[in-house]
């Protein structure tokens, strides 16, 4: 049985974490979303204009936290009541 309340507590962390690491890298290296378009993603389009700004930062982190903890929360639920 998994403790849902703790591992949503570690994946939130975790997608934190991994957040401001890209949102950094984009900042610092906006060419990284180009590479990782064409050789990450096997594409070639226009990635549109940079819009790097602490509301961005804060909307971002909200809404990967969501979609991720969302993602978890329904793995622990699957885990947890599915027999083996």
């Amino acid at each position: 049985m998994i403790n849902i309340k703790h591992l949503l507590r570690v994946a939130a962390a975790w997608i934190s974490i991994v957040y401001v690491i890209c949102f950094t890298g984009v900042a610092l290296f906006p060419e990284i979303r180009s590479v990782f378009m064409t050789y990450g993603l096997h594409t070639d389009i226009n990635v549109g204009q940079n819009v790097i700004t602490f509301g961005t930062f804060i909307s971002g982190l909200v809404i990967w936290n969501v979609i991720g903890l969302l993602a978890v929360l329904l793995f622990g639920v699957l885990f947890n009541n599915i027999k083996k």
